[in-house]
């Protein structure tokens, strides 16, 4: 897997719909039957969505066929839009509660009177015919109650037993399951059995069965609610598009739009597709995607990205992305893939669960036989006790939903603050940061510098004849300080010329010909380098850099011509981003090619003590490893292009962008606004997340282990108490509830910006 793009090459994505899975350890052998085949990179199943993301070169119909050999149902979300799943998902998850809800009153209709008449010291032994006769109806009862409302536990009991595996519906049916049969024995049989030993239990049968459907019908309302980020961003984007054909304007449905089509789009409509404006003006609100509040102008030459609001001006603009490649999309399939990823924290509990289902199940046993051997009289009704109760407490529902539900709120309001997560690594990973890497320029800065001086060491040379020739030789160079002297020159309408034999070097400037003169362009180092004379104009660069200026050197024939000193002002809220990072207890550090006098100079506006200056490109990986060799957790943030190899190597990269294509790529986080504050954002919500996991698996796992012992009879030697199942079913049903709504008050998180 390439860190830098996210993807390997010739291997595709799919997502599968699970139908069937249960559980904690259901996740696992789905992820184990799967992660065997030939051809699959990786698998992985968010349990709260109850989807898996394969990555390989396998068909659908291989993976559909794997997963049901182990007793699971799968189909395919190929050639369905988001709108449509979402739509499908949540008809489905209506349908589903609907019929929990059913089934857990029928069962409940049978198991609240009898739970009332026990309550009230009503007998619930059998003793005479009478008793026999009711008992045996009652028993009847419950039977359809374990088929109409508990069908579910028991073919998916089935299913594991069939594969040889054992999950929550097995724990279930085995509990509910017993605590029935020595009913009936009790009912058909009770002179066969001691006096106090003729006990029936179908009241823990019929409870447990309602309750745990409650607790599931409670989870799938609940889980609804942590989609709604995914619902949002889908919902950003249009329906239909005015598009301009044959000379006339026509609506056509969003999928109808061709890459290079015109579209119109009027105030208050929203954009698209991806496109560049060709006619007209407006002010676009892009807040739904970036976080940033200001609406941005908006004219001919610029771009604009589908899913932002058309605030005042009619435009026309040219469509460049359309379909699954505009910026919208990705994010959408970006948000989506950071929801079904794991953390490693979380792989932690899928591997616990793995074997908490056989272990407890053991145990069951184990304290059955105890009760049966060293037990008091009902010997047997104890240990029919124990064993139900065991098995029913120890359900790893909640440990299978402890990570996936914080997972997906937490990457749904990163994304909400325009802050783009790539996997549940980099979203744990981001909460550890202890240092955080700087780029400077487009960063720190805006990105956007401007010529602000302009020193003649040649007075033969005019200053127009100076910022043509400087223009001519930068036109050809993408660095941002060039752009700024192209742009000056521009302004002055100084056309470029065209230069001969351009070379560019990294890090030092740029040398070519302009009719039949020599010119070399670029810093102190590049001058020394050739040779050029600077005499008193180091002293004269060193003043502007003291300024925060960026001072170039432009020599003609070999000899010193001028001095261009360019700015590339702070954003206005660096500072106040860098001192929240500090505040936290970040080590911030500016790493920057530019000279080591303008870096200083910016570092102090803006409270920064370490600086790493006038480093080359490659060089930039190694400051990143040298601060990891010091023992820091490294955080780099850079613009995703010139900073790759940083990026990369650092223990969470995070980009600056815009939205587009390799600011997406680039990273394993994305801002998608340029303020730093998008950085303790996600620092911030990273560790409210990681918070959340922690405090949902320690719910999760001191229940079923603190509960265990407990449900085997441990507080019966002292006090005389021995738990009952129908307690069980209820606190495991509602553990569930707990773990997901703890994820959800992530929801009500908001990063102070101060």
């Amino acid at each position: 897997m390439n860190k830098l793009t996210g993807s390997t090459a010739g291997i595709n994505t799919q997502e599968l719909i699970i139908e069937g899975a249960g559980c904690a350890s259901c996740v696992g052998k789905i992820e184990i039957a799967l992660n065997t085949l030939d051809g699959v990179e990786s698998a992985e199943m968010n349990f709260a969505l109850r989807t898996v993301s394969v990555s390989g070169d396998v068909g659908a119909d291989v993976l559909i066929k794997a997963i049901e050999t182990i007793g699971y149902n799968a189909r395919s979300t190929k050639d369905t839009s988001d709108d449509a799943l979402l739509d499908e998902k949540e008809v489905a998850d209506e349908k589903y509660y609907s019929g929990l809800m059913r089934q857990m009153w029928l069962a409940l209709g049978l198991g609240i009177p009898l739970m009332i008449y026990s309550l009230l010291g009503g007998p619930m032994t059998v003793d005479t015919s009478l008793e026999q006769g009711v008992w045996l109806f009652i028993g009847i009862l419950c039977a359809a109650i374990m088929y109409f409302a508990g069908k579910h536990f028991y073919i998916g009991a089935w299913k594991s037993f069939v594969n040889h595996t054992a999950n929550m519906d097995t724990l279930i049916a085995l509990g509910t399951g017993t605590a029935w049969i020595y009913s009936m024995v009790v009912v058909f049989f009770p002179m066969a059995l001691p006096e106090m030993a003729r006990h029936v239990y179908f009241e823990a049968t019929a409870m447990i069965i309602g309750l745990i459907n409650l607790g599931l019908a409670l989870e799938v309302k609940a889980r609804g609610r942590t989609s709604e980020a995914i619902k949002r961003l889908i919902g950003l984007q249009a329906k239909t598009a005015r598009v301009v054909r044959d000379q006339k304007e026509i609506d056509i449905a969003i999928e109808q739009v061709l890459l290079n089509d015109i579209v119109r789009v009027r105030p208050g409509e929203k954009i698209p597709v991806d496109g560049v404006v060709t006619q007209g003006h407006t002010s676009i609100d892009e807040s739904m995607l970036t976080g940033e509040p200001m609406p941005v102008e908006k004219g001919e030459h610029d771009e604009i990205v589908a899913g932002s609001l058309n605030k005042s001006g009619s435009i026309l603009f040219k469509a460049t992305r359309v379909g699954k490649d505009t910026a919208l999309a990705q994010i959408i399939n970006m948000v989506k893939r950071a929801q079904n990823s794991k953390p490693p924290i979380g792989r932690l509990a899928d591997i616990i669960s793995a074997y908490f289902v056989p272990v407890v199940m053991i145990i069951s046993i184990v304290s059955a036989l105890v009760w049966l051997n060293f037990g008091p009289a009902p010997a047997l009704a104890y240990a029919v006790v124990s064993a139900t109760t065991v098995l029913i407490i120890a359900c790893p529902c909640a440990l299978g939903l402890a990570t996936p539900m914080s997972v997906m709120v937490g990457v749904g309001k990163a994304a909400e603050a325009g802050v783009l997560i790539r996997n549940g690594e980099a979203l744990q990973t981001a909460s550890k940061i202890t240092a955080m890497i700087l780029d400077k320029t487009g960063t720190i800065t805006e990105g956007a510098p401007k010529v602000t001086d302009i020193l003649i060491a040649d007075k033969s040379y005019t200053e127009k004849y100076i910022l043509t020739v400087a223009a001519s030789i930068e036109s050809g160079s993408e660095h941002p300080l060039a752009q700024a002297v192209v742009d000056s020159a521009i302004e002055q309408e100084i056309i470029p010329e065209e230069i001969s034999d351009f070379q560019a070097i990294a890090g030092h400037g740029v040398e070519g010909q302009l009719n039949g003169h020599q010119l070399l362009f670029g810093n102190q180092k590049w001058m020394i380098k050739n040779n050029i004379h600077l005499s008193e104009f180091v002293v004269k660069a060193q003043q502007l850099a003291d300024e925060a200026k960026t001072p170039m050197y432009l020599a003609i024939d070999n000899k010193l011509a001028a001095i261009i000193a360019v700015s590339d002002p702070i954003k206005t809220d660096s500072i106040d981003a860098i001192k929240r990072l500090q505040a936290n207890g970040i080590r911030v550090v500016m790493l920057t090619g530019d000279n080591r006098a303008t870096a200083n100079a910016v570092a102090k506006k803006v409270g920064i003590t370490e600086v790493f200056a006038e480093v080359l490109p490659e060089e930039k990986s190694n400051k990143v490893a040298e601060l990891q060799a010091q023992g820091e957790i490294v955080g780099m943030t850079g613009d995703g292009i010139n900073d790759a190899p940083a990026l990369a190597l650092a223990n969470v990269g995070f980009a600056i962008g815009t939205g587009t294509d390799v600011a997406i790529e680039s990273a394993d986080i994305t801002l998608m606004r340029g303020s730093l504050h998008g950085l303790a954002d996600a620092i911030a919500v990273s560790k409210a997340t990681l918070r959340n996991i922690k405090q949902n698996l320690f719910g999760a796992f001191i229940y079923n282990v603190a509960g265990v012992p407990f449900a085997a009879g441990l507080l019966y030697p002292i006090f005389g108490l021995m738990l009952n199942p129908v307690i069980a079913g209820a606190a495991m049903a509602f553990s569930s509830l707990t773990v997901v709504s703890n994820a959800n008050r992530l929801r009500l998180f908001k990063p102070q910006e101060h």
